[in-house]
């Protein structure tokens, strides 16, 4: 994976893919934010773990790459979450 990594740089925006391991399958509807006062919603119109494909999409800013381990800010994961791909966010010049 190292050789995946050599181009990431502090500063670089990016995706991460992750699989949501504690995702509940079965659930197609939530309360957002599990607030109980707020109605049903389907879960594809939320941000909601639980969902039948727990595929987790997250837009991040890399902080440090040092060797296999990259240090990001706006990672919503728990610990221990699998990482299933990273991509980078294009802009309209790439």
């Amino acid at each position: 994976m190292a050789e995946g990594l050599g181009d990431l740089a502090a500063g670089d925006d990016v995706f991460v893919l992750t699989w949501l391991h504690l995702a509940d399958r079965s659930v197609l509807a939530v309360h957002p934010r599990n607030d109980p006062r707020r109605p049903l919603t389907g879960v594809f119109s939320t941000r909601s773990a639980d969902r039948p494909n727990p595929v987790g999409l997250h837009r991040v800013r890399v902080l440090a790459v040092d060797g296999l381990r990259v240090r990001v800010s706006g990672l919503e994961a728990v610990d221990g979450t699998p990482i299933v791909d990273v991509k980078p966010v294009l802009d309209a010049t790439r």
